[in-house]
């Protein structure tokens, strides 16, 4: 039976009631960035810091798939309530964590939950609305998920400096109980699209066996354990086993964590690139940056929080850019192409200033990565729903926001490796040494301008499908 169609407004309540949900998963991502240091000085073990934000991606990206399905099996509102109550479950064990490994363990349950946030309200606004018009909701969703995520390190400086670390995770709870009311009343309208699916358990515990134990190996080699330890030989090994597990998983399972159909729709496939590469490079700028604010201009925490509020204006501006752009003009990759390229050029010119770049140096480049990318994100999005079926939106969306995660994993674990690593390294070493700092941050930025030149080129291979109206989704 056709469902009835959704007013302007009653199109907004909808998005308002996800909103939410998006702020808390975007800013979880990005809140502990400036709060690493305050941790590694008051529960130890600063080598393994790196574990507390990945700790959450790897859940995160285990879970992001399996919420996809699930959303499309019992519908988006159910599944997200169920997402926010996890998550406001793992930020209680956060905030009363006694030691660090605690604390990692209170994070990765946190991931459990924040990987069906963003996800399932992605999801919504492609239920909501033909591609067409999709653009303009979409703003509303890139204006808040921008927004929170360099909120994060900001939040995350001013509580670690004047109020505790162990804050930012109890804040988590009174936002989760107004999060859950809003979905529950204001998603009662969402238009519904249920089909049958298969959950795929086993390769979602592949994939999180395979990332996890493979940055073990790049976390502990060369510093806990020699390379050619037996330890770090045998974790290679059973990584790189896991990992084909997953893949043979992949090919053979009847319904397999990514559906393979979806991925060959060769929109859907560079689309998902595209975005997923340029969204995980913003992810990790978003932890490290403020670290490298800390350790080699010797910013305050809050300071440095404060100093990533052009990248949240700007990738907010370009999202607005690129989205009144994908409704607009028939030809709507051209122009974030373009922008992307300056955002690679940007990130060059860090990596060869990192030691003496000045603060105004800093803001402009910010402002030309976050107006570099800002573009690619709507247009990416929007054009990959607008090649799916409607009942493929659940999954494909997801399958988009699993490579994101799985991505933005690889980068915050190498990045670690990388700013925090090192034989014999310690808090004063990293964050005492500034000229040692900028070395490392360095590799850091090239490497961030290599992966969002992936980006350009997935986009660049991308198939413009014009896209359709409101009627034509109709019909």
């Amino acid at each position: 039976m056709a469902q009835k169609a959704l007013t302007h407004r009653e199109r907004l309540l909808i998005v308002a009631g996800a909103l939410l949900p998006v702020f808390m998963g975007s800013m979880d991502q990005t809140v502990v960035a400036t709060i690493l240091p305050t941790i590694g000085r008051e529960l130890g073990g600063v080598n393994h810091l790196s574990w507390v934000p990945t700790a959450n991606l790897l859940t995160v990206t285990a879970m992001t798939p399996l919420y996809g399905k699930i959303s499309d099996i019992i519908g988006r509102r159910t599944t997200l309530l169920w997402g926010i109550a996890i998550f406001m479950a793992g930020s209680l064990i956060s905030a009363l964590a006694p030691n660090l490994p605690m604390l990692i363990f209170g994070r990765a349950f946190q991931g459990l939950g924040s990987g069906g946030l963003t996800t399932i309200a992605m999801t919504v606004l492609g239920d909501i609305a033909a591609p067409k018009d999709r653009a303009r909701y979409y703003t509303y969703f890139s204006i808040v998920y921008i927004t929170s995520g360099a909120l994060g390190p900001l939040w995350g400086g001013f509580a670690a400096q004047h109020l505790g670390y162990a804050t930012i995770f109890w804040v988590n709870i009174p936002l989760g109980l107004l999060a859950l009311v809003a979905v529950s009343t204001l998603l009662k309208r969402l238009p519904r699209h249920e089909r049958p699916h298969r959950l795929d358990i086993p390769g979602a515990c592949l994939i999180a066996a395979a990332s996890s134990t493979w940055i073990f190996v790049l976390n502990a080699g060369g510093h806990d354990f020699a390379w050619s330890s037996p330890e770090i030989v045998l974790v290679s090994l059973a990584s790189a086993i896991f990992w084909v597990g997953f893949v043979v998983r992949l090919l053979t399972a009847r319904e397999p964590l990514i559906p393979l159909g979806v991925l060959r729709n060769k929109i859907v496939l560079y689309s998902t690139i595209s975005n997923g590469v340029g969204w995980a490079s913003v992810v990790a700028l978003n932890i490290y940056l403020p670290l490298y604010q800390q350790a080699v201009h010797g910013l305050s925490p809050s300071a440095s929080g404060a100093s990533m509020m052009m990248l949240m204006a700007t990738v907010n501006g370009g999202a607005l850019i690129g989205a009144q752009i994908a409704g607009r003009v028939k030809h709507y990759k051209y122009p974030p192409m373009v922008s992307m390229l300056f955002c690679c050029a940007a990130c060059v010119w860090l990596a060869r200033h990192s030691a003496d770049v000045g603060a105004i140096e800093f803001q402009i480049v910010l402002l030309v990565i976050g107006l570099g990318f800002g573009p690619a994100a709507p247009v990416s999005t929007v054009a990959m729903q607008n090649a799916v079926e409607m009942h493929q939106l659940g999954v494909s969306g997801a399958a988009m926001s699993f490579l994101r995660s799985l991505i933005a994993t690889g980068l915050v674990a190498a990045f670690g490796v990388i700013v925090l690593g090192g034989a014999g390294a310690t808090r004063e070493a990293i964050f005492a040494d500034p000229a040692s700092a900028a070395d490392r941050f360095s590799i850091v930025f090239y490497t961030t301008a290599a992966t969002f030149f992936v980006a350009f080129l997935a986009l660049a291979r991308m198939e413009e499908k014009p896209l359709l109206s409101e009627r034509a989704a109709a019909g």
